[in-house]
């Protein structure tokens, strides 16, 4: 991913290197609401459901009885965009996220002593902004969504009581489209164009994770998610303004896009204190350092638009990075636990190459969730995280696109809610 050669005006390879603000990068930490509660502190280690086969796969051979979970989680977002300034001028538009529903579905079958099977559905990576066609850095940013789904085939053995692998490859579909604003190289600022990009793609990666037991109280997890490599076809359409000035709107341009999802590896600790206390402690490592820059080619341009978007390159430079989490969880009764956690996330940006399409910094988030069993074959689990990030400033500055200046503060907050049924 440290060149992107995308052969149509602007294009769609803006959208897949874009970031929301739920999580580092343009990843989504929303696969297990049980998780979710205690911050995903034990992710690996915790195998408390059927989610594990996201979190580790090797944890489904704790699970000794069959069981299928489906869920949700929703996300308010809100950005307090400030001290904007702009060549062109617009609005600041600090509604550009909107609610989103993220959701999940597992099911695991142990099948003897040592061999588990499992399947999962979820979301790793989404994307949803929309700051309109009148927001100030209109020409950097405009509306993007990018959505990958994910389906894991999964097997797990146990070699003792003590020692657990597991395995799934992915199938993963991406798709994407963008819809932005295209400055009049004449004018700009007055008749400007609008385009439209859509792209598709399915791609195989994989989920691997050991599980130790190292005590009779601590469970000790690794889980490794391998990168995803795409491969798009995708179609631009030019509308409006200029294009319609110079005869071309309405006509769609062919391009490609390789993109590739980092690798990350989640590594946590589970210890119960004793029969009604157990504590989390979990850290990820992403690998976004792959990300270094974005280069846009452009071809079959008319002769007024080739100088100024014939070739766009856009210096990213992200950096890998950490999550950390700690977490516990209560066991009230019988039939109530519950949960609270709170973790710190860096962001892959600098402060040299961030735009208002990747407006996040560095962010802290606290948790809370409870898991309802009102039968043995049944437990509910709900949960709430709220999220906010330091503040950090955007300035972007282009001959073609004008200057655009802004003070970004984001904040989140996520709510979810699980069933799951044991057979």
């Amino acid at each position: 991913m440290k060149k992107i050669v995308l052969k149509s005006p602007i294009g769609l390879a803006v959208v897949l290197a874009s970031s929301n603000i739920f999580a580092s990068g343009f990843a989504l930490n929303e696969q297990s609401i049980s998780g979710m509660g205690s911050g995903f502190a034990g992710r690996s280690s915790s195998a408390e459901d059927a989610s594990t086969v996201f979190g580790n796969p090797a944890g489904m051979s704790r699970l000794k009885r069959e069981q299928v979970s489906v869920g949700a989680a929703t996300l308010f977002a809100k950005s307090d965009i400030s001290h904007t300034r702009s060549t062109f001028g617009g609005q600041e538009d600090g509604d550009m996220v909107p609610t989103t529903t993220v959701p999940m579905g597992y099911y695991v079958k142990p099948i003897d002593e040592h061999w588990v099977f499992g399947v999962g559905f979820y979301v790793p990576f989404g994307l949803m902004t929309d700051y309109g066609s009148g927001f100030a850095g209109r020409y950097y940013a405009n509306k993007s969504e990018v959505t990958t789904l994910t389906f894991q085939p999964t097997i797990s053995y146990a070699f003792n009581d003590r020692v657990s692998i597991g395995f799934g490859p992915t199938i993963n579909r991406i798709s994407g489209e963008l819809s932005g604003m295209v400055p009049n190289p004449l004018s700009p600022g007055r008749n400007d164009g609008k385009l439209k990009s859509t792209g598709a793609d399915t791609a195989l990666g994989f989920n691997a994770g050991i599980l130790v037991q190292a005590t009779d109280r601590t469970r000790l997890g690794m889980t490794y998610h391998s990168k995803v490599s795409y491969k798009l076809d995708a179609k631009t359409k030019v509308t409006d303004g200029i294009f319609s000035v110079l005869g071309v709107s309405g006509r769609s341009y062919d391009a490609s896009l390789d993109v590739d999802t980092p690798e990350s590896v989640d590594f946590s600790v589970t210890h119960q204190l004793n029969n009604d206390w157990t504590v989390y402690l979990g850290s990820t490592w992403t690998r976004w350092s792959r990300f270094k820059e974005l280069t846009i080619e452009n071809t079959g341009l008319p002769p007024a638009l080739s100088g100024a978007l014939g070739t766009i390159t856009e210096e990213q430079n992200w950096h890998d990075t950490w999550a950390h989490a700690i977490g516990a969880a209560y066991q009230l009764n019988n039939q109530w636990v519950l949960r609270a956690g709170f973790s710190v996330d860096q962001s892959p940006t600098n402060n040299t190459n961030r735009g208002p399409r990747i407006p996040t910094g560095d962010r802290k988030v606290v948790s809370f969730g409870a898991g309802w069993t009102p039968a043995d074959d049944v437990t509910i689990d709900v949960a709430y995280s709220y999220l906010w990030e330091e503040s950090v400033q955007i300035n972007d500055t282009s001959a073609t696109r004008g200057a655009y200046s802004a003070k970004y503060k984001n904040s989140a907050s996520g709510l979810g809610t699980s069933v799951s049924y044991r057979f």
